[in-house]
């Protein structure tokens, strides 16, 4: 019975501080999380500053390189910035971005209402 007990005291002491050991590296750490938030408002208070008329190269400038780029076939071009978080998966996808619509290098709308109407 001693032995027992002695053995389940060393079990403890040895043991105890290895199961306080967890790590977890899905790619969605607080450090991620914190930096997709900085975007996100960066980019939300970048489009809030926005004007239609406004040139292309005047918004890039302004909001930086853009998520996705798309050339449409009518002439159109969309540029989609990240401003909300939906999958917490560390990816971008175009759900979590905003588009801004541009036709003859002019900024003409944004958002996926302005988006739908094309």
């Amino acid at each position: 019975m001693k032995k027992s007990v002695a053995r389940l005291a060393l079990m403890t002491v040895f043991l105890l501080p290895l199961s306080a050991c967890v790590v977890i590296a899905d790619g969605d750490s607080d450090h991620d999380r914190s930096d997709h938030t900085k975007i996100e408002r960066h980019n939300r208070d970048g489009i809030a500053g926005l004007s239609t008329g406004m040139s292309r190269a005047d918004v890039t400038s302004k909001m930086g390189t853009p998520d996705f780029d798309d050339q449409l076939t009518d002439g159109h071009r969309v540029l989609f910035y990240r401003t909300q978080r939906k999958h917490g998966d560390g990816m971008t996808t175009r759900d979590e971005c905003t588009p801004l619509i541009f036709s003859n290098d002019k900024l003409i709308g944004w958002g996926q209402l302005a988006l739908d109407k094309l």
